[in-house]
């Protein structure tokens, strides 16, 4: 597969000169969104409550002419005084750990954050997208998922603040959209990593970064041949930017068909990290699914789009900006067994 690309210049801007507002713009896919609207030319305003958002992830933009930043929850109504062309809802807690300590707050966010955020949409003639997510699925019954499975969730499980937070914020995009007419795109995301990821998200990728950059053993649970199907950020944004100029509503599966058990992810980036860690098994979370892999069918039949991005180049990547902002001053192996000083090759 090809080589990590920049998210800048990657397709063509849906249209010229929008004012695009994104929920979540702190966040580690919203900030990257961000970076891309305003690489082809958008105005955008990101509006984010910093619960779990990070204002790290968009420092570089301090001073941007066509940014701002709103810090705002969601879930309380606000309103914009210029117009609007486009909604982004990616505002929710992602990650088990997360939103298992801001519950209430990831409902609330995917309940009454969705409905302000259409109505947002509905008054200023906009169109509307939310991010759901490939838990909608739960433990799927049929393999790979598609997006007509009804999917299979535990409703008041360890994790269905955000499996049923996310199924709630579908319907109601569907209702706005039947009801009122509104413009409106569904994505569920499947396993996404990259840059600026929380270190502390509790997701397989950071962990197993973290783990294998400080020596330790990599916490599998189970017998990690339970999979999951990694895509790279920059993969996940192209999808986002081409399916804005697709009128199909959704939902769309955006995220990458290569499966891999958990244990086969653990091992490359030990193997990647050139680290000495070791595996250490612990029991499997309850409601952890088995399977995810995504069917993507329908984004290539109508975006043309397929992730580019191998799992062995994300990876390396991803390693290299966890290792330079947890040790910016350990010295890191290099192909041939040389070091450079990370801080310095930053």
């Amino acid at each position: 597969m090809a080589k990590a690309t920049p998210l800048e210049g990657a397709g063509s801007p849906p249209s010229p000169s929008l004012h695009i507002v994104v929920a979540g713009a702190a966040g580690f896919v919203g900030s990257h969104l961000v970076d891309r609207f305003l690489a082809d030319g958008h105005r955008v305003t990101g509006v984010d409550d910093l619960i779990t958002g990070r204002r790290a992830n968009l420092a570089h933009l301090e001073g941007h002419p066509r940014f701002r930043l709103i810090e705002h929850d969601v879930a309380k109504p606000f309103e914009m005084a210029s117009k609007v062309d486009w909604v982004m809802h990616l505002a929710s807690p992602a990650s088990p750990p997360k939103y298992q300590k801001w519950p209430i707050e990831t409902l609330e966010a995917n309940s009454y954050g969705t409905h302000n955020l259409l109505r947002l949409a509905q008054t200023h003639g906009a169109k509307f997208l939310l991010a759901s997510t490939s838990e909608v699925y739960g433990d799927p019954i049929h393999h790979p998922q598609q997006e007509d499975d009804w999917g299979n969730v535990n409703p008041n499980g360890p994790r269905s603040m955000y499996d049923e937070g996310k199924r709630y914020a579908e319907a109601a995009t569907m209702a706005f959209h039947r009801h009122h007419g509104l413009p409106v795109r569904i994505i569920r995301i499947f396993n996404t990593y990259g840059p600026r990821m929380d270190a502390h998200d509790g997701r397989i990728v950071t962990n197993f970064i973290c783990q294998a950059l400080a020596g330790e053993p990599l916490t599998v649970f189970g017998t990690g041949q339970q999979t999951r199907s990694l895509q790279y950020v920059s993969d996940l944004v192209e999808g986002i930017v081409r399916y804005m100029d697709c009128d199909h509503c959704g939902p769309m599966n955006l995220g990458n068909p290569v499966e891999r058990s958990v244990k086969e992810i653990a091992e490359l980036i030990i193997e990647l990290t050139g680290s000495s860690s070791t595996l250490a098994f612990r029991d499997l979370p309850e409601n952890d699914p088995q399977r995810r892999r995504p069917d993507i069918s329908r984004a290539k039949a109508l975006l043309g789009w397929s992730p580019k991005v191998s799992a062995e180049d994300g990876l390396a990547l991803t390693i290299e900006a966890f290792r330079r902002e947890l040790f910016p001053a350990r010295k890191r192996r290099v192909r041939g067994g040389a070091t450079l000083n990370a801080a310095a090759s930053a």
